[in-house]
């Protein structure tokens, strides 16, 4: 583990349910000066399915997507869920042109009572040679209705389907914990034009 940096618990994260950790975190020693600048194009693939549902996994990859471009300068250009787990831990299938960075959440979701038990292992991963960028895994629980999230939840719905509604807040509240862990690229000018025409 000499090539990344150990971020440790991240605690502080609490303001947003009072129930989700982020356990742990790693990011490479040398972002700063390599993948700042060369990872910023990203796919987001949840693989496997959550529970074997594909609309979870689909809730996942589009939440991820969503809040990247718009609470990080990354250009999130393609979201997936896949059913089985994967056998390439490289990717290559979704490093496609024009994209530098594989997203992959691997995720784990239960039903209890009025919520969901929601559990994430995330892995930043460079196209160019599969090695990883950046790691995190977290965990939560937390009711499916919550007034705050009515209007996203209501997004969701209507995008993806009624069955995925109890997993919104759950999923969204995990997500972001996990992801607000993640370092900023660096963009540059065309880079940031290419931002703006993402639109989202």
């Amino acid at each position: 583990m000499g090539t990344f940096k150990r971020l440790g618990p991240v605690l502080g994260l609490m303001m947003l349910a009072g129930c989700a950790t982020v356990k742990s975190q790693r990011l490479r020693e040398d972002y700063e000066t390599v993948d700042r600048k060369q990872v910023k194009r990203l796919a987001v693939v949840t693989q496997p399915f959550p529970q074997g549902q594909q609309y979870v996994g689909d809730l996942w990859s589009l939440i991820a997507r969503q809040w990247l471009n718009q609470n990080r300068d990354y250009l999130v250009k393609a979201n997936t869920s896949l059913p089985e787990r994967p056998t390439d831990a490289t990717f290559k299938d979704q490093c496609v042109e024009g994209i530098e960075g594989v997203l992959w959440l691997d995720p784990q979701v239960k039903r209890v009572g009025d919520g969901a038990e929601v559990a994430v292992k995330a892995q930043l991963l460079r196209c160019r040679d599969g090695q990883e960028v950046w790691a995190a895994e977290a965990a939560g629980s937390w009711d499916s209705k919550d007034k705050k999230y009515n209007e996203r939840a209501e997004q969701y719905v209507k995008e993806l389907g009624p069955d995925v509604e109890p997993y919104v807040v759950p999923s969204y509240k995990l997500l972001v914990a996990t992801l607000d862990t993640l370092p900023n690229p660096e963009l540059n000018e065309a880079d940031k034009d290419e931002k703006i025409d993402l639109g989202e």
